[in-house]
């Protein structure tokens, strides 16, 4: 091996030539997620195949421009689409790219410095936009094979669903492999949340012993434990000891507390052994590391309680609009009329009339200059199976089409927040423990059993307090005129204090599904509007600085469809927070419940909805992979996810990722929710 400047490595191909050895791997290794890799090129035209120095993190493309090629960098930018597509869509390509990642069975990769013998062993992997045949792949993996140590394994690591169909035709005798969802179900750290901690760490062993045990969990306490329930309170740091999605409730909101949060397998043995159970620790999360780490540290003053949140944490809501409103249909709201039906039911409204009406937004984020590209069109272009060079408004009709012909939003109706204050209106006992309740939490130091106390009455005044007949009235109206003939409906929360940039609330308000009959409608009703005045919501609302008297409850009831699969998708890749091109999606064969509420361990995809590539990062619980014809769904939602985005985002860069929960039935998606979704940092 020959090392000519400090990103370059090459080894020249011959009979007996030198092999890659794991130490020679690790003085060339950067590292990503964890893991120690090399980036490689094979130079067909020379017979060189090149490991690139990657710890200053060389782009492929630019290596070979620059140092094989010889090509300045202005050049390379000048036509770098033209240049990726010769790299990786040419069948007569000079060039095969690939990375080669260091593992090790049962431990870290670092645990494997020592040798092969240790368990260690490398993956060979392209880029997931790779579009190699299965003979381009079974010649690549044999040309790097013979330049590796015979005593390292290497296997070979399908970057796509393409390439795990190639690889599936391939003996495991001639191509030994290993799969993205195989990796990630032993890796031992998965930063979920980046940041740092000073906290006391209480670690649980399993939920019941969370449950049993009488002292409550503090704001300035670091949670350890398998997996964590989504009603625990605001914490400093969470530290999942099983895997679990970025996606659950719980996830989603310790993204939006802004707290570091990850899975580490062992992290309960490791804090034991060290002694620091029930200690005070410095916790930090950082997406490059190859574990969490935690040092001992002093103890912090003592906590305060739930005291008011600093300027930079108080979410604002708009005030809401309580003018008399009638029991409306999904389709006739818009995002403005989130001040009287809420957030959640303004953008299903929204979403309807974008699925009918297109919009002149949605092709935003394809417009949007990603330097050195003008725009990322011609890649829209592609996947709506249109010519590169088209003009908009072709674009604009292929993505109109798409999504009529694809999507839908379940038809609904909403109960304004007007007929949420005319029930308490109607209660004097009502509206007398709702006083008290608001005046116990603007004391200086709130008295939190004080405010459960309180909390427990509003509830329990909420499901008996008798209902008007015109509430009744008017909504059995609305269920017969805009709900006829739906087998079951879902009875759900729309808050104007939930689904906010600051403020997901993800988990904290009821939804009732398979209901029938007004009588259960109105029972649901009463369950969502009692579900504004938990202990646990109202404190995390007074924590982020919202009060009671700004906070309202409507009510969505919508039709519910059947699904053969289900889930929440973001349009961001919530694990490597720079990568732009992938949409992140988990899935349950079962219901969306499980996903967002941790209960199982839905599959998780990666879609790039530049090239259309996906694979699967983690298959959960599922024994098998998702089916071709589900597989082509998903993919066409996460495109249409895209155009959603551009439609909602707050500002012209159309960065600002969404959270979608969705429903597959054969060819048809049905949206189900829309809100934003806050990305660490």
């Amino acid at each position: 091996m020959t090392r000519s400047g400090r990103n370059e490595a090459t080894m020249r191909t011959r009979p007996t030539g030198e092999k890659l050895t794991i130490q020679e791997f690790s003085q060339l290794a950067g590292t990503v997620g964890g893991y120690p890799y090399v980036k490689i090129v094979l130079d067909r035209a020379e017979s060189v195949l090149h490991f690139i120095d990657s710890a200053d993190g060389m782009l492929h493309v630019r290596y070979i421009a620059c140092e094989i090629l010889g090509m300045s960098i202005d050049e390379l930018a000048s036509g770098l689409d033209s240049f990726n597509d010769d790299v990786y869509r040419n069948p007569d390509r000079r060039f095969f790219l690939g990375t080669l990642a260091l593992h090790h069975r049962g431990g870290t990769a670092s645990d494997a410095e020592d040798g092969p013998a240790a368990g260690a062993f490398l993956s060979l992997e392209t880029v997931d936009v790779d579009t190699m045949s299965q003979a381009m792949l079974r010649s690549f993996f044999h040309r790097v094979r013979e330049h590796i140590d015979p005593e390292l394994p290497l296997l070979l690591k399908p970057a796509n669903h393409r390439q795990e169909g190639y690889a599936a035709r391939i003996p495991e005798s001639e191509i030994p492999r290993v799969l993205s969802h195989e990796l990630y179900s032993t890796a031992s750290f998965v930063p979920l949340n980046p940041g740092e901690a000073h906290g006391r760490l209480r670690v649980y062993r399993s939920e019941e012993e969370y449950r049993a045990d009488p002292e409550p969990l503090r704001p300035h306490d670091i949670v350890v434990m398998p997996r964590v329930p989504e009603d625990i309170p605001r914490v400093s740091g969470i530290i999942h000891t099983e895997h679990t999605t970025p996606l659950s409730h719980i996830n989603v909101m310790a993204a939006g507390w802004r707290i570091p949060n990850a899975v580490g397998i062992g992290a309960a043995d490791r804090i034991e052994r060290a002694g620091l159970s029930g200690g005070w620790a410095r916790y930090r999360v950082d997406t490059d590391s190859a574990d969490i780490r935690l040092d001992p540290a002093p103890p912090r003053q003592e906590d305060p309680g739930p005291a008011s949140p600093t300027a930079a944490e108080r979410v604002t809501v708009d005030r809401p609009d309580l003018a008399p409103t009638p029991v409306t249909p999904l389709s006739a709201l818009r995002a403005g009329d989130h001040v009287r039906f809420g957030t959640k039911a303004a953008n299903l409204g929204e979403l309807t009339h974008l699925l009918q009406h297109g919009s002149p937004r949605w092709l935003g984020f394809y417009r949007v200059p990603r330097p050195p590209r003008d725009n990322l069109l011609r890649y829209l272009a592609r996947q709506l199976g249109l010519p590169e060079g088209v003009d908009d408004t072709e674009l604009d009709e292929a993505a109109r089409k798409l999504v009529k012909e694809h999507a839908q939003v379940p038809r609904g109706i909403v109960l304004p927040f007007s007929l949420q204050q005319s029930f308490h209106d109607s209660s004097a006992e009502l509206r007398d423990a709702l006083d008290r309740l608001d005046s116990a939490l603007r004391d200086e130091r709130p008295d939190t059993e004080r405010i459960g106390e309180l909390c427990g009455r509003v509830r329990h005044l909420v499901r008996t307090v008798p209902l008007p007949d015109p509430i009744r009235a008017e909504t059995d109206r609305a269920l017969d005129r805009h709900l006829y003939g739906a087998p079951a409906l879902v009875v759900r929360s729309s808050s104007n204090a939930e689904d906010l940039a600051g403020f997901s609330a993800a988990g904290l308000y009821e939804s009732v599904a398979r209901v029938s009959g007004t009588d259960a409608v109105l029972d649901a009703v009463r369950e969502v509007w009692a579900s504004l005045f938990s202990p646990r919501a109202v404190l995390l609302r007074h924590q982020a600085g919202i009060p009671l008297d700004h906070c309202r409850m409507g009510v969505v009831v919508q039709e519910q469809v059947g699904a053969t699969v289900g889930g929440v998708l973001v349009t961001c890749n919530p694990l490597s927070p720079r990568d732009f091109r992938d949409v992140y999606l988990n899935i349950s064969p079962r219901s969306v419940a499980e996903v967002v509420t941790g209960e199982g361990a839905p599959l998780q995809y990666l879609c790039n909805t530049m090239e259309g590539t996906s694979r699967t990062v983690s298959l959960g619980t599922a024994t098998v992979d998702l089916d071709a014809g589900t597989k082509d769904a998903v993919g066409r939602l996460a495109l249409i996810s895209r155009l959603l985005q551009a439609h909602f985002s707050p500002d012209e860069s159309y960065a600002a990722p969404v959270d979608i929960e969705w429903a597959v039935e054969g060819d048809l998606v049905s949206l189900l929710q829309l809100r934003p979704f806050r990305t660490a940092g």
